[in-house]
């Protein structure tokens, strides 16, 4: 079960979530287990398996919305980089920026299902 404290263990600015959450511990913490489940990381997961930059750039720039808003900085900062990254690209590797992705957003999902 994710908490604050494991989130700022993690590296998320849990003051900032919280204060566009309006104080919510319990909607905040809500939202951030609905991002970890979100479809973006699968339509980026194969965009990147395609090459498909568009796709890629559609996919990572929600990511980073949505992951900025929960101020979640270990996922947001490299989806905002792959964002810049794909802009305006139509073809791009970008199979080691989605390993990176992945891999924090696996490190947030074994902090919440830990015990």
């Amino acid at each position: 079960m994710l908490t604050l404290e494991k989130l700022r263990q993690y590296g998320a600015n849990t003051e900032e979530g919280l204060a566009r959450c309006m104080g919510n511990e319990s909607f905040y913490l809500r939202l951030v287990n609905m991002a970890l489940e979100d479809g973006g990381f699968e339509r980026l997961r194969a965009a990147a398996e395609k090459g498909d930059a568009k796709e890629g750039f559609d996919a990572a720039h929600a990511l980073k919305g949505m992951l900025g808003n929960l101020a979640l900085t270990p996922l947001s900062v490299p989806a905002s980089d792959l964002t810049e990254m794909l802009r305006g690209k139509t073809e791009a590797v970008f199979q080691d920026q989605w390993e990176q992705i992945s891999a924090e957003r696996e490190k947030l999902i074994a902090l919440r299902d830990e015990a």
